[in-house]
């Protein structure tokens, strides 16, 4: 069946929760990417096909662990897509760890990408009425035979000990694949002489879908499956990536909204420990897991729903994917999900990675960093107007007036509303009430960035640098000023990839200043470079934080009085 997709005018009637909690902000946390993915699509200019623009068609072949592999040069550089890091994870293997792939004879073809998780979305779904107008959608095989990588490389089996960068896709825990042309990695790897790596994984039932209390220890990796595969794709590059000018013992990873989640579930996982150096999360951090009695609860619906009984599970992996899909969407939504979202989006809410005490043995970063803490280097920070993104279709966009503001933001927060629009509307005199609205919109990001900070550096010593990108899009006129996702083309310097950069000419400047501190803090975990002014390191004590933006600055704890407003509400992105 399709998948409906959220609308805003459904937020605009509802009676939104008056308190402020870990349900609603998750809740919250699954429309945006629900909707961040749908909204996207219309923004997201795609290649019509993998070959085109190509200039050379030179061919390279490199051997792996599973067999040898042929790239070819693409863009000024080699590029390597689809290649297997793990085995088919359909029929027996749905819901269990992942397995290593089969190896090959012969020469096995990588010149394109491979199959994406089932999923829905814009990579799945039909296009939109009048998205062509920004280009046609590329669009995926879709199959559980998933677990593939792409590498952007310069130079192969040349001794070369390059900084590692692997991306983890955005999507939330629902969607999304590495091989969206936002994440290509050829301007990246050519401008800076770093190895990009991005990956496949399984998502929604097929990664999170917790069976371990159910069906006992066969299924002890269902909750985790996904991250598990993220871990095995670590593990092929640990094994793999020196034959493709990589330095295993330099790896970096990073990713944005559901990526940055990814990164700090990794970051307090114990089978990640040492496959990976620094880290990076771009506007969306893990605080903390979904508890294994949740996650039971929704699996044993789920079940229900598929007429599936406890003691026969092995029809499980026999029902086709589509239908395992479908399913999601026709789990009763927990409660309260109907007073914040369409009940068909609630049952996401409980696909994501499970504390299950075995392969993520505590919460990652709340009330305090796991004891399993990967203590690594860490970049952190996100966009000043996350939510500008979300709220783009609102039919009061731009024309919110001040009752229309106060109404919005007391029916959402209760009684602090007054509070907070009042800390907001005092650092920002010239802000319409649009402007507060998405300023206050956003800020539960940065709130959790903070205190995963605050969490790691109580608990560990290595370095942490705080960003927060203030650059403002002048495109559609300035509507989605520093929105969610808008640094993403910066960090790969792919700024053709999506039109929401809208034209300023300093945008190339910025993409240089930001893509080379990432690349560099790759390189040796330090991000300055002598493009920018000198990045301190995050302390309690001062809290410095570069703004990116043209020009580039430090600000010690930037707009203390805003997150001064939300002290005592527990407030979890």
């Amino acid at each position: 069946m399709p998948v409906k997709l959220i609308k805003y005018e459904a937020f605009r009637k509802v009676n939104y929760l008056r308190r402020w909690n870990y349900i609603f902000a998750y809740f919250t946390y699954i429309v945006l990417s629900v909707f961040r993915s749908t909204f996207l699509y219309a923004f997201h200019r795609q290649p019509i096909s993998e070959n085109e623009g190509e200039q050379n068609m030179s061919e390279v072949i490199v051997e792996t662990t599973g067999g040898k592999v042929r790239g070819k040069v693409e863009n000024e550089v080699l590029a390597f897509k689809g290649i297997p890091y793990g085995a088919p994870t359909g029929g027996k293997n749905r819901f269990k760890a992942p397995m290593p792939p089969e190896p090959w004879a012969g020469v096995r073809d990588a010149t394109r990408f491979g199959p994406i998780c089932p999923q829905f979305g814009r990579l799945v779904d039909p296009p939109q009425a009048g998205a062509d107008a920004l280009g046609q959608e590329l669009h995926f095989t879709i199959g559980e035979d998933c677990l593939v990588l792409n590498i952007w490389t310069k130079s192969t089996n040349d001794g070369g000990k390059r900084p590692v960068m692997v991306w983890l896709h955005g999507g939330g825990f629902a969607s999304g694949a590495g091989s969206e042309a936002l994440y290509n990695g050829a301007a990246l790897t050519r401008r800076s002489d770093v190895v990009v790596v991005t990956i496949n994984h399984r998502l929604n039932a097929f990664g999170f879908l917790y069976l371990a209390e159910i069906a006992g220890e066969e299924y002890a990796a269902s909750g985790m499956a996904g991250m598990l595969d993220i871990v095995q794709a670590l593990e092929w590059v640990r094994d793999n990536i020196k034959n493709f000018g990589g330095d295993p013992g330099n790896v970096t990873i990073f990713g944005e909204s559901g990526g940055g989640r990814k990164v700090s579930i990794l970051m307090a996982m114990p089978p990640a420990k040492g496959l990976f150096h620094r880290a990076i999360i771009e506007s969306s951090p893990a605080l903390r897991g979904q508890s294994p009695q949740k996650s039971t609860e929704m699996a044993e619906q789920f079940l229900d729903v598929l007429g599936v009984k406890a003691s026969e599970l092995e029809k499980l992996q026999e029902l086709p994917a589509q239908q395992l899909l479908n399913a999601i969407f026709k789990v009763p939504a927990p409660p309260g999900a109907s007073k914040l979202l369409d009940e068909t989006v609630g049952p996401l809410l409980m696909l994501s990675p499970v504390v299950d005490g075995r392969y993520l043995p505590a919460d990652p970063f709340d009330p305090v960093a796991s004891p399993a803490l990967n203590d690594v280097p860490l970049i952190i920070g996100t966009n000043r107007d996350e939510a500008a993104l979300f709220v783009a279709v609102d039919p009061r966009r731009r024309r919110l007036t001040e009752p229309e503001l106060h109404e919005r933001i007391t029916a959402r927060f209760g009684e602090r509303a007054d509070g907070l629009i009042a800390a907001y509307r005092k650092s920002r005199p010239d802000a319409t009430p649009w402007d507060l609205y998405i300023g206050i919109l956003t800020e539960d990001r940065r709130l959790g960035c903070i205190r995963l900070v605050e969490s790691k550096l109580a608990a560990g010593s290595e370095t942490v640098f705080m960003y927060l990108f203030r650059w403002e899009s002048d495109y559609k006129g300035y509507l989605f000023k520093s929105c969610h996702a808008l640094e993403i083309p910066f960090v790969f310097y792919n700024l053709d990839a999506l039109p929401l950069v809208g034209s300023r000419p300093d945008r190339f400047e910025l993409a240089e200043i930001i893509s080379t501190a990432w690349a560099a803090f790759a390189e040796n975990g330090d991000p300055n470079h002598p493009g920018m002014p000198h990045w301190p390191a995050y302390t309690l004590e001062d809290r410095a934080t570069m703004i990116l933006d043209i020009p580039c600055s430090v600000e010690n704890d930037p707009a203390r009085e805003e997150l001064d407003a939300w002290e005592g509400m527990d407030i979890i992105p």
